[in-house]
C-alpha cells in the first residue's frame, strides 16, 4: 500500500493506487462494517458526489476492510486553513452542500432518532440524565431528512475541477436536519474554535432560515451521543453542554 492517509482510534485508512482502503480494528462487528458499506451504496444512488464503493473483505488478520474509489484533491479543511482570506467563501459552499444533503432523498437508512437513543444509553451518564435526554429527544420534531452525521470540512474533498465530494458516510441516517447541523456546530467548536463555530451557525441559519436557538436545543443530545467516542480533552466540554441541558430550550 502506498501510504497511511488517516488514523482513528479504531481504524486505519490507506491509499493503494486509486483506491482507499479502510481497515477496521477487530472490535468492529461484521454488521457495523456492512452497514457502513450499505450507507455508502445507498448514497451513491443519489445525485451527490461521493466516492464509489468497490468491495468489502477481510485481511489475513481477520480485520474487516472496505475499499473505496480514491478522489484526487484536497480536503476543504486544508483549503480553509491555507486560504484564510477565503474562509467565508469556502464556508458558504460548505453550507450550500450541507443543505443539498438534507434535501436529498435516500430510502432505507437507519433512523437518526434510534441511533441517538442507542448512543445515549451506551454512556456512563446517570440514569436520570439519560432519561431526561431521551425524553428531550422524543419531544423533538420528527423529520426524514438525509443526515450525514459527521459533516465537517475534513470530510469534503475538492478535486481539480472544483467539485466537492463527500466522504465517510458511516454515521448516515434519516431524521431531523437540525440535529445534523448541531453535530457540525459541535465539531466546529471542538476542532476549529468558538469564533468560526459561531460564524458557521449564523451563516447556516441565515441561508436556511432556521432559528439558532432551535439548533442549539439539540446540543445536549448530540453531545451525549458523541461522549463515548470523545477524546479525553473533549469530555469536559461535552459534559458542560450536557449539564447545562436545561438552558437549551427548544424554540419553534
Amino acid at each position: 500500500m502506498d501510504k497511511i492517509i488517516g488514523v482513528r482510534v479504531d481504524k486505519t485508512i490507506y491509499r493503494d493506487g486509486m483506491k482507499v482502503i479502510k481497515c477496521f480494528d477487530k472490535n468492529y462487528t461484521k454488521a457495523q462494517v456492512l452497514n457502513e458499506a450499505l450507507n455508502q451504496a445507498r448514497v451513491e444512488e443519489t445525485n451527490l458526489l461521493v466516492p464509489k464503493l468497490i468491495s468489502t473483505s477481510t485481511n489475513q488478520e481477520g480485520k474487516w476492510l472496505i475499499e473505496y474509489e480514491y478522489i484526487e484533491g484536497n480536503t476543504l479543511e486544508s483549503l480553509m486553513s491555507k486560504n484564510n482570506d477565503s474562509f467565508l467563501e469556502y464556508l458558504d459552499k460548505f453550507i450550500t452542500l450541507q443543505m443539498k444533503v438534507h434535501n436529498t432523498e435516500v430510502l432505507m437508512l437507519n433512523k437518526l432518532k434510534d441511533k441517538l437513543n442507542f448512543k445515549i444509553e451506551q454512556t456512563d451518564l446517570l440514569a436520570t440524565v439519560r432519561y431526561e435526554l431521551r425524553q428531550k429527544l422524543e419531544s423533538m420534531p420528527k423529520h426524514n431528512k438525509l443526515c450525514h452525521g459527521d459533516f465537517n470540512p475534513s470530510n469534503i474533498i475538492v478535486n481539480d475541477l472544483g467539485e466537492f465530494y463527500i466522504i465517510d458516510w458511516a454515521h448516515a441516517a434519516t431524521g431531523n436536519a437540525s440535529a445534523d447541523v448541531a453535530f457540525t456546530y459541535l465539531e466546529f467548536m471542538i476542532n476549529y474554535g468558538e469564533d468560526k463555530a459561531k460564524i458557521y451557525l449564523q451563516k447556516f441559519c441565515e441561508k436556511s432560515e432556521t432559528n439558532e436557538d432551535y439548533i442549539k436545543s439539540w446540543l445536549p443530545i448530540v453531545a451525549a451521543a458523541r461522549l463515548n467516542k470523545a477524546k479525553k480533552n473533549e469530555v469536559e466540554f461535552l459534559m458542560s453542554i450536557i449539564n447545562a441541558r436545561n438552558t437549551f430550550k427548544k424554540r419553534m
